[in-house]
């Protein structure tokens, strides 16, 4: 039998994807199963920008350019500059999602055996992209202790080597859920002039901030102009996963030069979502208020919660809608399985994602889960419920 590549061997499995066969296997038995798993949010994708596309007078479904339509890219600089990101659509190729995106920037900022640096826990598909680039992450370890802040720039100094070429960081996070501040920022900043490297800012929660605080662009910081690329998707902001489309966005020429050969390998992003996408950038101005309450009492909820239950530690996160959590268990992968297989309480269950797939680092986060506050309050109440009867039961 033919082998498979090293890369194909060495390519991680998502944490967050990994437990479905027992998710489906409970459904199967009869369980009704929370899923807390994954950042699908229950919230309606708005109405407005599904019946643009249902309205399109289109002949024939044909390529679009591999920048992306310059209509749709000239609405997201209208956006950007409502976020305080003064960009041109010269700035922007459309991507398919933000997965794209962050592939984009890893393909062509690194080289096969240079390395990235990420604080950890990061989104686990940093991990994934990168291997199949032949990129080495290289972890910063952030921890619970402190909410998750961003480390100190001595250990960035310490983590960077000849091959270091980029820095990735997830604004508000994934999966800690935690808002970087304009003096964690500037930290960044000073590794990045210093070092000569460039700042991968994946911003896909922009809006998703709460307790009055404000979103920080990596694009806005002033010096940055020739480091920062941004890395965006319209799938949480609008509640639109399905559409894949997103954005890569710099104002280094020769880093979109080289990208859009790789955005001509793959021929164009989804004719239909940036329809949908150009739409989106003209919902009433208010239409985040009921979004953005909306995720903030699912998230005090949750956190109240969670740290009501013995033994259970979860900071207050400032963004997105994912949290991390510390469990009373030694493995909470096992654990995870364990809700999914053998327990149910008033013929439920709860699926998380094991955090240990956040992580590069060897033995981080096994005691800890990733939650995302994406169902409503009821439903985030009966997961919480069996949560905490599984831990009563659970033999470690």
């Amino acid at each position: 039998m033919p082998a498979i590549s090293n890369r194909g061997a060495h390519m991680p499995p998502s944490p967050i994807r990994k437990l479905v066969p027992f998710a489906n296997a409970a459904k199967k038995r009869g369980t009704k199963v929370y899923h807390l798993n994954i950042g699908q949010p229950d919230i309606e994708t708005p109405q407005a920008i599904l019946d643009a596309v249902r309205h399109t007078d289109m002949k024939v479904l044909d390529y679009s350019p591999s920048e992306g339509f310059e209509s749709y890219r000239k609405k997201l600089v209208e956006y950007y500059k409502r976020n305080d990101i003064d960009v041109t659509t010269g700035n922007i190729i459309v991507t398919t999602g933000g997965s794209e995106a962050i592939m984009f920037a890893i393909m062509t900022c690194l080289d096969d055996g240079d390395e990235i640096i990420i604080p950890e826990p990061f989104y686990a598909n940093y991990n994934g992209f990168s291997t199949s680039a032949g990129v080495k992450v290289v972890p910063i370890p952030s921890g619970i202790e402190t909410g998750f802040a961003l480390p100190p720039i001595e250990e960035f100094e310490k983590a960077v080597t000849p091959r270091t070429k980029a820095i990735m960081i997830c604004n508000p996070n994934n999966p800690t859920g935690y808002l970087y501040s304009a003096e964690e920022l500037n930290v960044l900043k000073e590794i990045c002039l210093k070092h000569d490297l460039f700042l991968f800012s994946d911003e896909a929660y922009r809006e998703f901030c709460y307790d009055g605080r404000k979103h920080i662009s990596a694009l806005s910081i002033p010096g940055l102009e020739n480091h920062a690329i941004l890395l965006d998707t319209i799938s949480k902001r609008y509640s639109a996963c399905g559409g894949r489309i997103g954005a890569f966005v710099t104002r280094n020429q020769q880093v979109l030069d080289a990208a859009m050969k790789f955005a001509q390998a793959r021929l164009s992003p989804p004719s239909f979502a940036q329809i949908l996408g150009e739409a989106a950038v003209d919902l009433p101005s208010d239409y985040f208020d009921a979004v953005h309450a909306e995720y903030t009492s699912r998230r005090d909820l949750l956190v109240k919660r969670l740290t009501s239950i013995p033994g259970v530690k979860c900071p207050l996160p400032g963004g997105a809608f994912y949290a991390i959590a510390q469990l009373p268990v030694a493995d909470s992968e096992r654990f995870c399985q364990w809700l999914l297989e053998s327990f149910s309480h008033n013929g439920a269950t709860v699926m998380m994602a094991p955090a240990a797939g956040f992580y590069a680092t060897p033995g981080k986060g096994r005691n800890e889960v990733r939650l995302a506050y994406v169902l409503n309050t009821d439903a985030i109440n009966g997961a919480m419920d069996c949560l905490e009867e599984a831990l009563k039961q659970y033999k470690d």
